[in-house]
């Protein structure tokens, strides 16, 4: 077994897991199980938390101070990064993408409540984002701080073990509600949840098939990326291991319009669920990849499947800076 890095306990875990009954009885197919780690904190709701036990730990013992990162205007991950960066007293620099003025809503406005440098660039301008890194690198190395660069989304080799910790979580989850479910489902879009789970779950001996749900790009691109995450954590930790082996299987047919933009049909989904579960979903995530899962279950791809486990990956905040679509 591999050996865990050191890393900070920064999320609220282990998160709950439990049967979606009322779901289950009205789709009369597999029964259906969500992990919430919407619930690993508060603030710091959703998966990233996770990843970043680990980022920060390391760049604490490398001595940074300052924290960049990148993502959408709308970051679940910058959020986080923004928050945990606060209550370590760490400077945050979040670098964020946005073709308009942003309104202060949602993560936005949880990014400038705790004191986070905010930059903003265009779609185009962030076709050059390794240089805007680099700028601001230095930028602070000018100043006597010490910068530690983050990924979009805390997805790289380090940020892999968030999920390999949680696929742990996940076995003791199923050992304990007596299940062995055959499919693992989850939203992606950088790509480091997937390859955690990849890892884990071969880690961990879970026989089960992941199943990522894309929300951006296609699954060529998701290839690429979770495997040069997968290999990137190959080459820090475990050099016996070959990656080259695990499967990576993303599902593209729901990305909708574009990265942060949901069709009718995801909030149509995302309003079935919170009445009849009382959950609430996102529209840049998962509410594609369980608008996703619900169709591949009502067109019979998951016949053979008796229980499939949904991983809810936060996002509440983003939904809030798009209520307008929800047509109340």
């Amino acid at each position: 077994m591999v050996s865990l890095p050191e890393n900070l306990s920064l999320a609220q875990t282990p998160t709950p897991l439990h049967s979606l009954d009322r779901l289950t009885a009205q789709l009369n197919g597999p029964r259906i199980w969500i992990k919430r780690d919407d619930l690993t904190g508060c603030l710091t709701s959703g998966n990233k938390v996770r990843k970043l036990e680990f980022l920060l730990a390391d760049a604490i013992a490398n001595g940074c101070d300052t924290l960049i990162t990148s993502g959408g205007v709308q970051s679940n991950h910058c959020r986080a990064v923004a928050v945990l960066g606060a209550q370590l007293g760490l400077n945050v620099h979040l670098l964020l993408r946005s073709d308009i003025e942003p309104a202060p809503v949602g993560n936005l406005l949880l990014d400038q409540l705790v004191g986070a440098t905010i930059s903003h660039y265009s779609k185009q301008e962030f076709n050059q984002l390794d240089a805007i890194f680099s700028h601001w690198q230095e930028h602070y190395r000018e100043q006597g701080a010490k910068p530690y660069c983050i990924p979009t989304g805390g997805s790289n080799g380090m940020g892999v073990w968030g999920y390999i910790a949680a696929a742990e979580e996940l076995k003791a989850d199923f050992a304990r509600e007596n299940i062995s479910p055959s499919r693992l489902v989850l939203a992606t879009g950088s790509g480091g949840t997937q390859a955690g789970l990849i890892v884990g779950c071969a880690l961990h001996n879970i026989p089960i098939s992941i199943e990522a749900f894309a929300v951006c790009d296609n699954a060529a691109y998701f290839e690429r990326k979770v495997r040069d995450d997968l290999r990137q954590w190959q080459q820090q930790f475990a050099p016996h291991i070959d990656v080259e082996e695990f499967p990576i299987n993303t599902n593209d047919q729901y990305v909708g319009p574009d990265y942060g933009a949901a069709g009718p049909e995801v909030f149509a989904t995302l309003k079935e669920l919170a009445a009849l579960e009382g959950v609430i979903l996102d529209p840049v995530y998962t509410g594609k990849a369980f608008h996703g899962m619900l169709q591949q279950i009502r067109q019979g791809h998951y016949r053979d499947d008796t229980d499939i486990v949904f991983v809810h990956t936060g996002g509440l905040f983003g939904l809030l800076a798009q209520q307008d679509q929800l047509n109340y």
